[in-house]
């Protein structure tokens, strides 16, 4: 740790990819958060073996530079679900639904499953999740003593910012790098103010329903100058653009794996068999067109009966009859 310069300025982190590792860590997998740049590391035990012996080695002789992301208790989960419901839903039958869904096995699956299938109620969750997996990971960092701001709430040009990476551990640096360093040190002491942990409720009467319009945060590229060769395969570096794609789940890693597994779960066996059976003839007529043997592959149609019926019927008339034999 000796070796490695001091930062000139305080860590730029990203808080959407904080909230992803807070929400997948678990007793299966391990998220470290570094203390010198600020990089994220994902401890996957898939690596080969050696490159998981080298990370461990770096890990132990360097135990202070990196912060161990807490897991996410059962206690916790079921906390963040009561919360929910007790402080954001009003009506009462929903409220008594979640609360069963919330006590019985598979809660958080069950209760996401809920959630997404009543659409006023699936906002209300997200900005919830959002607001309160914000402040945990603002806890948590304070609790540790890191220095920090979050890239998502900078307002600097991004040429700026990414000096600001690619300086990091520059005493000299030119005027206008200074004047952002300026900034990121007062925009680091409002992380911990009271209000930070404590957000206040906007005041007034709530603003008409319109349609929400998810707006991608402009972000900047990775700048790291002190990863060990050791970790660099590990580096966490997941493209997320909205809080909205990170789920609560613990079984699928994003909002698109989830809706995937809620539209397959609302089909039969049958209808997912059949779908992939048309999958696949779509795939040998493309084929055979490819090959020209168009004339000579007849490809079976899973389209509806009527239509076969009609299709009969519209070719009867050209069939040849034959005269009764006198």
């Amino acid at each position: 740790m000796s070796k490695i310069p001091t930062p000139q300025n305080p860590l730029i982190l990203r808080a959407l990819r904080l909230m992803d590792a807070f929400s997948k860590s678990n007793d299966e997998r391990d998220f470290l958060l570094d203390r010198v740049e600020g990089f994220i590391i994902f401890v996957d035990l898939d690596k080969e073996e050696g490159d998981l012996i080298a990370l461990q080695k770096e890990l132990d002789t360097n135990p202070e530079r990196y912060c161990t992301i807490p897991k996410l208790t059962f206690y916790e989960t079921k906390k963040i679900m009561e919360g929910f419901v007790n402080e954001k839903v009003y009506d009462i039958d929903t409220k008594e639904k979640l609360l069963d869904i919330i006590g019985g096995k598979e809660a958080r699956e069950q209760f996401l499953e809920f959630i997404y299938d009543h659409e006023t109620e699936l906002e209300k969750w997200q900005q919830f999740y959002q607001e309160r997996s914000r402040v945990r990971i603002i806890e948590w960092l304070r609790n540790n003593n890191f220095t920090f701001v979050f890239e998502e709430d900078l307002e600097l040009p991004v040429h700026i910012i990414e000096q600001l990476k690619m300086k990091l551990f520059d005493a000299k640096v030119p005027k206008e790098v200074q004047q952002g360093r300026t900034q990121l040190i007062k925009k680091a002491e409002t992380y911990y103010s009271n209000e930070a942990l404590n957000p206040r409720p906007k005041r007034g009467r709530p603003p008409k329903q319109v349609v929400k319009i998810e707006v991608e945060t402009q972000i900047t590229n990775d700048i790291f100058t002190q990863v060990p060769t050791s970790v660099r395969r590990f580096l966490h570096q997941p493209d997320i653009q909205t809080a909205n794609a990170i789920t609560f789940s613990e079984n699928f890693d994003s909002e698109e794996e989830f809706l995937a597994h809620l539209r397959g779960a609302g089909r039969s066996d049958a209808e997912n068999q059949l779908e992939a059976l048309s999958e696949k003839f779509a795939s040998l007529r493309k084929l055979s067109s490819q090959l020209g043997l168009e004339g000579e592959l007849t490809i079976p149609s899973f389209g509806d009966d009527d239509d076969d019926d009609e299709e009969e019927e519209a070719a009867a008339p050209h069939k040849s009859k034959r005269k009764p034999k006198k």
